[in-house]
């Protein structure tokens, strides 16, 4: 019973991205700038998705999901950090911080399964092409978006469960912007073992799985594409698929970056500023990849803004 009033009575503090009082105003504008981007950027892609019939397609349906999760993605750390800055405040509660947890590990497991879905999508198309509509089917589509809410939400559930076991103390420092798992379970008063390997087992099978996935999806895409005799079938076949090895390599890029960068300097503040360019930049970058190397969502925006500009 003591224990578990200590953790109730917990509350953090999050140090941020600088210390620096001078910064903080800089801080404030770029992240409420580049969060306005994300918003508005991906709420485009989804309402130019949703209206043109054109798209009404298997590869523009996991788009569309992929947008409405990089807006909550972004959402579940970039608010509270904008309102910490902007009443000069640390503070986040024990069920704040867990609840942000809870949600940045579901919208940011669901990415990795939607970039997996949208590599198979590809890999379907270039391959198989005249077998498409009948194996990319819209009850397979969304079975496989359900399957991954299912999955994530059941792995994420499983981790607060598990940190709801921990104490902590009064004030504790978390060297983050937002309530990261690894940096959270750096600061228990108790023993954390088992979260750890509970860790270890998810990041293997939620982190390796979609790369295998999206790895053997192009290395099939590009064994079709040696075959192929005419250059310029080559070039429209990859083509189709240029945006999303683009944000695949963003995404793995810049996660990559994060741990890189902490595995060397071991420094928190390194690792939080890394990770700004996956949770941030990432989400923010995907809707200009999208419309600016893809014909078809450069003219559902174009006859988007039609509608919008002849309404009364």
């Amino acid at each position: 019973m003591e224990a578990e009033n200590h953790t109730e009575l917990s509350e953090f503090l999050l140090l941020g991205l600088s210390q620096d009082s001078k910064l903080q105003p800089l801080l404030f504008g770029l992240f409420l700038s580049m969060y306005l981007l994300t918003v508005l950027g991906n709420l485009l892609i989804i309402l130019a998705i949703s209206s043109d019939s054109h798209l009404h397609t298997p590869m523009y349906f996991f788009l569309s999901n992929l947008s409405f999760t990089d807006i909550c993605f972004t959402s579940t750390t970039v608010p509270k950090m904008l309102v910490n800055i902007q009443v000069q405040s640390k503070d986040i509660s024990y069920t704040g911080c867990l609840t942000q947890l809870y949600f940045f590990m579901i919208f940011a497991g669901l990415d990795n399964f939607l970039l997996t879905g949208m590599a198979y999508d590809r890999y379907v198309a270039i391959c198989h092409p005249l077998h498409y509509m009948v194996i990319m089917n819209p009850r397979l589509c969304v079975l496989l978006v359900l399957m991954s809410w299912f999955i994530i939400f059941w792995v994420a559930l499983s981790h607060i469960l598990l940190m709801k076991r921990l104490t902590f103390s009064m004030g504790t420092e978390i060297p983050h912007f937002f309530c990261e798992l690894t940096q959270l379970l750096k600061v228990a008063c108790s023993d954390t073992l088992i979260n750890n390997l509970f860790v270890y087992v998810t990041t293997a099978l939620l982190g390796v799985f979609p790369v295998t996935g999206i790895l053997f999806s192009y290395s099939r895409i590009v064994s079709s594409l040696i075959r192929m005799s005419s250059t310029a079938s080559k070039y429209k076949a990859f083509s189709t698929c240029g945006s999303h090895l683009c944000v695949v390599s963003l995404y793995y890029g810049t996660s990559l970056v994060e741990y890189l960068s902490y595995a060397v300097t071991r420094s928190s503040q390194s690792s939080s500023i890394a990770s700004v360019m996956y949770t941030v930049v990432t989400p923010m970058l995907n809707p200009f990849i999208y419309s600016l190397r893809n014909k078809d969502v450069k003219g559902a925006l174009r006859r988007l803004f039609s509608r919008v500009g002849n309404c009364p």
